[in-house]
């Protein structure tokens, strides 16, 4: 959530820095996988995509974002 947030503060190197802290988890890897896209390097993304085991997002960036923003608020509540 913390990378989501700087990059929606155009912090992408912020961002980008804090998903590469866990490269093993699924979620960091679809966050690095969106930043990636967002980057415009579309063949980094696609492996983060695949490590996230999501399919290769195809809507708006922001869209995406919600998205992402969305299902790890659901995860999260549903630990608790």
């Amino acid at each position: 959530m913390q990378a989501l947030w700087w990059d929606a503060r155009d912090d992408w190197e912020r961002a980008h820095g804090l998903v590469q802290m866990d490269e093993a988890d699924r979620q960091c890897a679809w966050v690095h996988a969106y930043l990636h896209r967002k980057e415009g390097d579309l063949s980094n993304a696609g492996y983060w995509y695949r490590r996230a085991g999501q399919s290769v997002a195809t809507g708006s960036l922001t869209q995406e974002r919600q998205a992402i923003a969305d299902t790890l608020i659901r995860d999260a509540s549903r630990k608790e």
